[in-house]
């Protein structure tokens, strides 16, 4: 098959710390099937069984999960916490006992995929963790994978959001020798332009000049931690960076503003206009509180790049992928969806 140019129905996935879906949606864009989703948060799972109620959810820690039964699947892939290297955070990396990157590796070796897709934030790029990463590169040698790191902003795939995410992709040489990583898919649609439709949808007279000012990229939403308290859009440099957009960053809206509501108004998003700017597809939907959905969005891998970077792995495998225009073909559809 390494030469074969097929369907990509062909290719499944066992996928851990899924999350709400935002890796998982992008790579079934891609064309990769589900053979199981880990994901450890109550809510988070049950907002996967509600968007693919034929999917094998699995609710809870990954370290339950035995890569035995999953031999030879196609591609691991998996947003693991990034709280162990977040510049957030303390950074403790592999002394923190939220790192799963040993248990990623454990599935390797259990399962064998043919393929290795896992991502983090940007503070594990930092010299730092240089050691750290070789560890990992030096692990997946020598169970027979190339593997490489690369750091992408989301906005290169029509996210409209800086959101740096760092990506290790790993496969069997002789695939890996097939890889490229993708390339940037042009200039991302703006706040306004993404948010307009929702903005107006209430009837707020105000929503045009709004979105007219609202004339860029967003600052990187952050989910946070179940410690981190209510919703709202992160700490106070990211929330001046929101206000200048014209966005009330202190908290999370339950409705979007109305026919009442002055011109000159600062809105805040509601959850829906978050997972939008993530972009997420208008149809997911989340599960659980207000808060809870907020943190599922804010800690959310874009789809767009998870679609990206699949479709890169599904060439590589032999494999072309339904998704052209990959991240823009998303965006347009929300687009579409909300117009």
């Amino acid at each position: 098959m390494d030469d074969m140019i097929a369907t990509s129905s062909q290719l499944n996935v066992l996928e851990i710390c899924a999350g709400a879906g935002g890796q998982s949606v992008g790579l079934e864009k891609a064309g990769f099937g589900h053979s199981l989703a880990v994901e450890i948060d109550v809510d988070a799972a049950a907002t996967l069984r509600l968007n693919r109620p034929e999917w094998d959810v699995h609710q809870g820690d990954v370290r339950e999960i035995s890569g035995k039964g999953y031999r030879g699947v196609d591609l691991l892939a998996g947003g693991v916490p990034c709280p162990p290297f977040s510049i957030a955070g303390k950074q403790l990396g592999a002394d923190d006992e939220r790192d799963l990157f040993p248990e990623a590796l454990r599935l390797v070796r259990e399962a064998s995929p043919t393929a290795v897709l896992l991502e983090n934030v940007r503070g594990l790029a930092s010299a730092r963790f240089t050691p750290y990463r070789q560890s990992i590169l030096d692990a997946l040698d020598k169970l027979g994978y190339d593997a490489d790191w690369q750091l992408f902003n989301s906005s290169e795939f029509g996210v409209p959001q800086l959101r740096p995410r760092f990506i290790l992709v790993a496969m069997k040489r002789r695939h890996f020798r097939k890889f490229s990583w993708p390339s940037a898919q042009g200039t991302p649609p703006t706040v306004g332009k993404i948010l307009l439709p929702l903005m107006q949808s209430g009837g707020w007279p105000g929503a045009e000049a709004w979105a007219a000012r609202a004339n860029y990229i967003a600052p990187t939403v952050v989910g946070g931690s179940k410690k981190h308290g209510g919703a709202d859009l992160g700490p106070t440099r990211a929330k001046v960076a929101w206000l200048q957009l014209g966005v009330d960053g202190k908290g999370i809206a339950n409705e979007v503003p109305g026919p009442e509501t002055p011109h000159n108004h600062v809105p805040r998003l509601t959850n829906e206009m978050v997972a939008r700017v993530q972009g997420f597809p208008p149809e997911w939907q989340f599960a659980g509180l207000k808060t809870s959905v907020y943190r599922q969005i804010g800690n959310a891998f874009p789809p767009p790049v998870a679609c990206a970077i699949g479709t890169s792995i599904a060439q590589a495998l032999g494999v072309k992928s339904r998704a052209a225009k990959i991240g823009i073909d998303l965006v347009d559809r929300h687009l579409q969806a909300v117009s």
